[in-house]
């Protein structure tokens, strides 16, 4: 007598490590990720290239026209002075687009329900979808900051391997890109908070565009809610108030207030959007 075992299929999930390794793949291969990418590797270059042809000494100590002068014959300012420029417009245009086609994308193209419906978990998926987003905006700070730094060193010049802060010393090369890499991360974090709101508003919609428009529209309404004097108390909620602390890493000594309170503003927002894209993602059909 031949007994029949009856096996019940297994249901497997993939391993994070590689559901994430092919998000990212795929997000890097998108056109527009590269193009903007390409944009954001021209911002130090079209500075750094503007300022040598113009020439002229640093007349300023404030972000804008004072900051991008403060540049010239004085090559480690540079990426300072590129990503504080990127920030108020290509970069967080660049984690939106990312953070839009992370899941109002899926679903524009009708892919994002096999996703919901795949033996991956929704939390997971968040986690997958998550990381595409970080890796765009580690990589486009990365961008400017490294192309910032050679082309500070190469078109605009200075003394050598040293940076003349805003404050009239001069720091050596091991801590002026220190400063750099400090602007740095603190850019990823304020950029991090821009993706994790576009990442809750992109659960909500099909349509990639309204997060751009949700996104980069909130983005230009705070900035003219701070510049209306009695509206200073909305200042400490408004996410992009702290957008100029990076200009501090140009003082000396170093001051940490602007810094230091514009992170944690951010951290609030980041773990505010992650919050409400789980909720909606856990809840969502379709």
């Amino acid at each position: 007598m031949t007994t029949l075992e009856t096996r019940t299929p297994t249901r497997t999930t993939a391993p994070l490590g590689r559901l994430a390794a092919a998000e990212v793949r795929w997000v890097l291969r998108r056109p527009r990720t590269l193009v903007l990418l390409g944009l954001l590797a021209l911002v130090p270059v079209a500075i750094g290239v503007g300022i040598a042809l113009t020439g002229g000494p640093g007349d300023g100590d404030r972000d804008g026209p004072g900051l991008v002068a403060a540049v010239a014959g004085n090559g480690l300012v540079l990426p300072i002075a590129a990503m504080g420029l990127a920030l108020t417009l290509l970069l967080p245009l660049t984690v939106a687009t990312a953070s839009a086609d992370a899941l109002a994308g899926e679903a524009s193209h009708g892919t994002l329900r096999g996703l919901l419906l795949a033996p991956v978990g929704r939390t997971r998926l968040v986690v997958m979808k998550a990381v595409g987003v970080v890796t765009v905006a580690v990589l486009a700070v990365l961008l400017v900051a490294v192309v910032g730094v050679i082309t500070g060193l190469v078109v605009v010049g200075g003394p050598s391997g040293t940076m003349i802060t805003l404050s009239g010393t001069t720091l050596g090369l091991g801590e002026a890109l220190g400063r750099v890499l400090l602007v740095a991360a603190w850019t990823v974090v304020q950029l991090l908070a821009v993706a994790a709101v576009a990442l809750a508003v992109s659960a909500f919609t099909e349509h990639p565009l309204v997060v751009l428009a949700a996104v980069l529209g909130g983005l230009i309404v705070f900035g003219v809610l701070a510049a209306i004097p009695s509206l200073e108390w909305l200042q400490p909620l408004l996410l992009t108030s702290g957008w100029s602390a990076g200009t501090d890493a140009l003082r000396d000594p170093l001051p940490l207030d602007g810094l230091v309170s514009s992170t944690g503003r951010a951290l609030v927002y980041l773990v505010l959007g992650v919050g409400i894209t789980v909720w909606r993602m856990r809840r969502r059909d379709g």
